[in-house]
């Protein structure tokens, strides 16, 4: 590849992230607000099992003074009740106290009535870092690419039991889907869940049960298993801060994802991705980008580049959020027609392309699932030569795929056979990598060359329209977005020039 095209296409997609990044720093949002209220301390739920950050930052929208921030109120209120966050939470909920008709008191009272509650907050977070850190220095892990599969029964409990069996298997990853329709939620249901459709509601309950069973069957099999949800949606860094406190490992984390698959308003989750990717980064978890899906709406070979420029593009983001390059999983996917001649080879292409590109990554690579016919024998070949891809080119975290793809929900015997049919590829071609090379000019290297003359092309058009008109013009897996539609916009809101969130700088401080 040369070398000055890939530094051109950076440096393209640093200004078109700079100018999202203006954009955003202007604003906050209900999500963002409700964030804070978590990071306070703020738990629980009402009468109405409304959670109380919910109650607290819809007291200040309602009341038109959201834009202050409500780290403003509630130092405001702390020093004037002497109570706590979550006191004070409590208070709002019953209706007898209204933090708007609090007198002001001076920054420095304030500062110093918060700072002990957020000093609790950032240390509780840094203490599960390091608990991750511990076990993977007493238990180790498994090798790379990670053998990452899914569960998605509904029920947590039994998600665990599947989450258990998929670990002692071989699996390294256990990502719990979240259940369908809930990135739409403008809230974070409470405590754990025992029905969802598709999937397994994302709340902090259930996010700690499966941290302790994934902790205790770790120390069983003698590694430590990875647990990966969903902080996307309208909830985006809420989620992010419940798994920071749960010890999650991995983050499904794209605003990009959901501006394109659920219609959220690109101005309010570009916004929230922010602040969730400055928890994460802090964190240490590893988020997932979901440019692979673009390839499930769009041609995969046409438009490859389009999944390349986005990476690019999310990568720089993610550096303005303080998210180190090795905690960016970025997408990308596995997904030609397979009777396409020659098809290995383009992927192949693209997949060496996209590490020798991001070299520190921890790239996310996903299953042929769009060609799955339910003939379980061809897709099993399908996900063999998936496999052998990923090993050849140094892929890091490896989503199965399943030979019942567009049958079923796979059962805990489909998961062996895909961690069986990786494990045995894995190992019979470990280092093919270091082995083979690539024929000057060949098929291989020109693909690679296509492909990221055109990303090239696209960046310098993105960043002559800018992203949001970018979107708009369904550039992105062929989906046009308006800036002004899609759902939660009317959580968006200026901020004013007293609001702050201390927790911004502490964060991407702690994670350099």
């Amino acid at each position: 590849m040369d070398q000055r095209k890939v530094d051109r296409a950076r440096a393209l997609a640093r200004t078109i992230a700079e100018d999202v990044q203006s954009f955003a720093d202007g604003y906050t949002t209900v999500a963002v607000e409700r964030t804070i209220c978590r990071l306070l301390g703020i738990d629980g739920v009402d009468e109405n099992q409304v959670p109380l950050p919910n109650v607290v930052v819809d007291s200040l929208k309602a009341a038109g003074v959201l834009g202050q921030g409500v780290m403003f109120y509630m130092g405001n209120a702390m020093v004037a009740t002497g109570k706590t966050p979550q006191e004070i939470a409590e208070a709002v909920a019953e209706g007898t106290y209204d933090l708007t008709k609090v007198a002001i008191s001076s920054e420095k009272a304030v500062a110093a009535a918060l700072q002990p509650i957020i000093n609790g907050s950032i240390e509780r977070i840094r203490a599960r870092r390091n608990r991750r850190e511990e076990y993977l220095r007493t238990l180790g892990e498994g090798p790379k690419p990670y053998l990452y599969i899914i569960v998605a029964t509904g029920n947590i409990y039994e998600d665990v039991v599947q989450a258990e069996a998929g670990a002692r298997q071989g699996a390294d990853v256990i990502a719990v889907i979240r259940t369908t329709g809930q990135s739409l939620l403008d809230y974070v249901p409470y405590g754990a869940t025992t029905e969802g459709f598709g999937g397994t509601y994302a709340t902090q309950e259930n996010f700690r049960i499966m941290r302790a069973a994934l902790d205790k069957v770790g120390e069983e099999v003698g590694r430590y298993i990875r647990l990966c949800n969903y902080c996307s949606g309208l909830c985006m860094p809420e989620i992010a801060i419940m798994g920071a406190f749960e010890g999650l490992d991995v983050m499904l984390n794209d605003a990009l994802y959901g501006i394109l698959f659920r219609d959220i308003n690109m101005q309010r989750t570009l916004v929230d991705q922010f602040f969730s990717r400055v928890i994460n980064g802090f964190a240490g978890v590893i988020i997932n980008t979901g440019e692979d899906n673009y390839l499930t709406t769009a041609d995969a070979v046409e438009a490859a580049h389009t999944v390349l420029a986005s990476d690019i593009i999310n990568e720089q983001l993610a550096l303005l959020a303080g998210l180190p390059e090795e905690q960016m999983g970025l997408g990308h996917a596995f997904e030609m027609d397979p009777m396409l001649t020659n098809g290995f080879l383009y992927e192949l292409a693209q997949a060496q392309m996209t590490r020798e590109i991001f070299p520190k990554a921890t790239l996310k690579y996903m299953p042929p699932t769009k060609f799955m016919t339910g003939n379980i024998f061809r897709g099993h070949i399908q996900d063999a030569l998936f496999n052998l891809v990923a090993i050849w080119t140094g892929q890091s975290l490896q989503l199965l795929g399943m030979l019942t793809e567009a049958i079923l929900t796979p059962h805990m015997h489909d998961r062996y056979l895909s961690i069986e049919n990786a494990q045995y590829i894995f190992n019979n071609a470990k280092h093919i990598g270091d082995e083979v090379e690539f024929k000057k000019d060949g098929i291989i290297q020109k693909r690679a060359q296509l492909v990221l003359e055109k990303a090239d092309a696209l960046l310098a058009e993105i960043e002559k329209d800018g992203l949001f008109s970018t979107i708009e013009q369904g550039k992105f897996g062929g989906v046009k977005r308006p800036k002004d539609g899609g759902h939660g916009l009317e959580g968006v809101c200026t901020k004013d020039d007293q609001y702050f969130n201390p927790f911004i700088p502490l964060m991407k401080e702690g994670a350099e």
